[in-house]
């Protein structure tokens, strides 16, 4: 799977971002400008020390990430979208976008790309939810569909032993 952020504003939720996406297996993708520098405090303390095992992948705009992606799908996630993101199928290739914290993707793109908008459903007094959670939220649907293939399995509810 592919995680892209399109113009990220907040080091703190990119870190968080590409902590998930080591966790999972997930590349990330990073389309400037960003808001911050990748070697920032709060990048390395949300991701801790994962951030080293992160498949990266950086462009210099939109237009680069379209000529260098993979031939994935890309679902546009937007609150305006009317599709959930439960009513898709994903496939291990796929990308999953997100705009800048702000504003979200820009809207050229989404009207061009309408039926790959996927949205989180949430009550009306919302604008939206973190970048970070909408992120993960998204991503284990994803990975849910596909069995969580290639993600290491745990049995061990913990390792005292009553008997």
């Amino acid at each position: 799977m592919n995680i892209v952020l399109l113009e990220p504003e907040i080091a703190g939720n990119t870190g968080n971002i590409g902590r998930t996406c080591c966790a999972t297996g997930t590349s990330l993708h990073l389309i400037e400008p960003l808001g911050f520098r990748l070697n920032d405090k709060e990048i390395r303390r949300a991701g801790m020390d994962y951030w080293e095992k992160l498949d990266l992948h950086r462009y210099c705009d939109y237009e680069d990430f379209m000529e260098q992606k993979g031939p994935g799908r890309i679902w546009y996630a937007t609150t305006k979208a009317h599709r959930m993101y439960t009513q898709v199928e994903f496939a291990p290739e796929d990308y999953i976008m997100f705009g800048p914290e702000s504003a979200g993707i820009p809207e050229e793109i989404l009207a061009k790309n309408e039926r790959s908008c996927i949205r989180i459903p949430m009550g009306y007094d919302i604008r939206s939810l973190n970048l970070s959670n909408s992120a993960a939220i998204i991503l284990y649907e994803a990975l849910r569909q596909q069995d969580f293939a290639g993600l290491e399995e745990k049995g061990e509810l913990h390792r005292l032993s009553f008997e």
